[in-house]
C-alpha cells in the first residue's frame, strides 16, 4: 500500500502539471472562503461596535423623554415640548427599591474660553449619578458634590480634549474658565474615553451641575424642565418592573388619567441593545450562509475537474493497477488530490479575505467597524478541506471502479 506522504507528492506533482486548470479549479474555493472571511470580520465588527456602545453607556438602563402632548387640537411630536420636570428625577429615585442611580440631564453648546485660549464643545447639567452610571473616572481633581447641585455652584468637570485645547500642559483643576461668558471653576479632568461607538469623540465635553445649567447656563421658556432622565436599576431582570413603577407615578405627577396618552416615553437602553447585537448576529449568519455558496460552486468545478482528470489519467490508473496498486489506493490517491486542490484554496482565500478585510478597515474606518478572528479562518479551512473531500470522493470513486484491462487499452 502507498504511504500517505508519497500520495501527496505525487497530488502536488500532477496538480503542478496543469498550474492554471488547478488554479482555476480553486478559484471558487477561493473566492467562497475569502467571502466568508470578509463578511464574518465584517460581523464581529459590528458586535464589537455594538458592545462598546453598551459599556459606554452603562448597564441596566432606562431612558425617559419627553414624549407627544396634544396643543389646540395638534398632536406634537416626541420631544417638541418638555415636559419631564427635575422634581420628576427626585421622585424617580424614591418610587422603586429596584432603582439605584437617577441622572436628569440638560445641556447644549458652550464656548469655553480660558486666558486667550477658547474651544466649542457640548455642555451638559447632571448629578453624580450620571458619572457612576456611565463608569466615568476622574483623572485628576473630583466631580462637583450633591451639596453644589442644590446650591447651583459654578463648577465644571472637563473632558481631556477640551483641556488639551485649553491648557495644554498645565494642571486646570482649580483654575477659572468663561462657559458663556460666565465664570466656572474647574473642580476635575475625567479620564480619557476615546470616541464612542458612533465616532463621536467622549473626551469633547463639559459637565456642570443641572441646576447650574437650568438656571444660569440654558434659560428656557419652560422652567423647571429637564431634557431627559436616565435610570438605572439594580439588574437587567428589575428593568420592566421599574419601568412600570416609574410609568405610574409619572402618569399620576403629570395629572394623566383614563386612556389618556403619556407625555413622556421611556426607553429599554439594554433591550434596546440586545435586540441589535441579535439582529447583527442573524445578520452574520446570514452574510456567512450566502458566501459560502461560493464553496459550494467551487466544490462542484472541483468534481468536475478531477472527473476530467480520471479521463485524461485511465492509462495510468490501469498501469498502476497492473503492478499491484488496489481499489483504495487508487481512490486515496484522487481524493488527496482534490483535498490538495481545496486546502490550497482555502489557504488563498484567507490570505485575501484577510487582505481585503485590512483594506476595508484602512481606507473606510468608520463607515464598515472590522474585526478579524481566528474562529472564522479555521471553520473555513476546515469546510473548504470538508468540500474538497465530499466533491472529490465520486471521481475518486469512479478511478478506483475502473477495469485494469479496459484502461490499458484506453487511447
Amino acid at each position: 500500500m502507498i504511504d500517505i506522504l508519497t500520495i501527496f507528492k505525487i497530488a502536488i506533482k500532477a496538480i503542478w502539471v496543469n498550474k492554471m486548470r488547478s488554479v482555476l479549479t480553486s478559484l471558487g474555493i477561493i473566492i467562497g472562503v475569502a467571502a466568508v472571511i470578509v463578511m464574518l470580520a465584517v460581523g464581529e465588527g459590528a458586535k464589537k461596535r455594538i458592545s462598546d456602545q453598551m459599556a459606554s453607556m452603562g448597564s441596566n438602563l432606562l431612558m425617559i423623554r419627553s414624549g407627544s402632548i396634544t396643543s389646540g387640537g395638534a398632536r406634537m411630536g416626541g420631544g417638541a415640548q418638555p415636559t419631564l420636570t427635575l422634581n420628576d428625577s427626585y421622585a424617580i429615585e424614591k418610587t422603586s427599591p429596584y432603582i439605584t442611580q437617577v441622572a436628569p440631564s440638560v445641556g447644549g453648546a458652550g464656548q469655553i474660553v480660558y486666558g486667550n485660549q477658547n474651544w466649542s464643545t457640548q455642555v451638559t447639567g447632571t448629578t453624580p449619578a450620571l458619572f457612576y452610571i456611565r463608569s466615568w473616572e476622574v483623572d485628576n481633581g473630583s466631580i462637583f458634590t450633591p451639596d453644589e447641585v442644590r446650591q447651583g455652584a459654578n463648577v465644571a468637570v472637563l473632558g481631556q480634549t477640551v483641556v488639551e485645547n485649553l491648557f495644554g500642559v498645565v494642571d486646570p483643576v482649580g483654575k477659572t474658565v468663561r462657559i458663556n461668558n460666565i465664570p466656572f471653576r474647574v473642580g476635575g479632568v475625567l479620564k480619557a474615553m476615546g470616541q464612542n461607538a458612533m465616532g463621536t469623540d467622549q473626551d469633547d465635553t463639559v459637565i456642570i451641575p443641572v441646576t447650574t445649567a437650568m438656571k444660569r447656563l440654558f434659560g428656557s421658556q419652560f422652567p423647571g424642565t429637564v431634557r431627559n432622565i436616565l435610570v438605572q436599576t439594580t439588574s437587567t431582570d428589575s428593568l420592566q418592573t421599574a419601568q412600570e413603577d416609574i410609568t405610574l407615578l409619572l402618569r399620576q405627577r403629570h395629572n394623566i388619567t383614563g386612556s389618556k396618552q403619556d407625555d413622556f416615553i421611556i426607553r429599554n437602553l439594554t433591550q434596546m441593545m440586545e435586540s441589535a447585537m441579535e439582529a447583527n448576529r442573524t445578520f452574520s449568519l446570514l452574510l456567512a450562509a450566502i458566501a459560502s455558496i461560493s464553496l459550494l460552486v467551487g466544490g462542484i468545478g472541483i468534481m468536475n475537474i478531477m472527473l476530467v482528470s480520471v479521463t485524461e489519467r485511465t492509462r495510468e490508473i490501469g498501469i498502476r493497477m497492473a503492478v499491484g496498486a488496489k481499489a483504495w489506493d487508487i481512490r486515496l490517491q484522487f481524493l488527496v488530490e482534490a483535498l490538495v486542490l481545496s486546502l490550497s484554496g482555502g489557504l488563498i482565500g484567507i490570505a485575501l479575505g484577510i487582505g481585503f478585510a485590512l483594506g476595508m478597515q484602512h481606507f473606510a474606518p468608520d463607515f464598515l467597524p472590522i474585526t478579524i478572528t481566528l474562529s472564522p479562518m479555521i471553520i473555513a479551512f476546515i469546510f473548504s478541506g470538508l468540500v474538497g473531500i465530499f466533491f472529490g470522493f465520486y471521481p475518486a470513486y469512479k478511478a478506483s471502479m475502473l477495469n485494469p484491462i479496459d484502461a490499458l487499452r484506453f487511447e
